[in-house]
């Protein structure tokens, strides 16, 4: 069976966000991003599925810029077979709506075909 994990890349839980000058969102200027916490946990159970025998594959998708590639890196270091990164324009004024990533996520489930998705229960940013 294969299993499909997305994953977020978020600032990191032990940072503390800074608001921009002008009051428009977070300042995000070298602050340190990780894989959003309960998506990390995601993973873990899917290669607790895989060392079970249950599993056969692992397949760990992320939305987002270009550097979402390192969230995937840990996905595969924690033990996901293969990554997808569906990527966005890198701008300020492109913001990934709910919506569309979960369209995302049909269209990848559709061509995967996985036999089971395991998400986390929350994004730690916007919830």
């Amino acid at each position: 069976m294969k299993i499909l994990v997305p994953v977020k890349r978020v600032v990191d839980y032990n940072v503390k966000v800074r608001v921009k000058s002008d009051g428009s969102g977070m300042d995000l200027a070298g602050v340190k991003m990780s894989m959003n916490p309960f998506d990390e946990i995601a993973v873990e159970e899917a290669v607790r599925l895989k060392e079970k025998g249950v599993a056969t594959e692992i397949i760990a998708v992320s939305c987002g810029v270009a550097q979402c590639q390192e969230t995937l890196r840990t996905a595969l270091a924690i033990g996901a077979d293969r990554a997808i990164l569906v990527e966005t324009p890198n701008d300020s004024s492109f913001e990934l709506q709910p919506l569309a990533v979960a369209k995302i996520l049909k269209a990848l489930i559709d061509k995967e075909q996985p036999g089971l998705v395991i998400l986390g229960k929350q994004a730690i940013d916007d919830d």
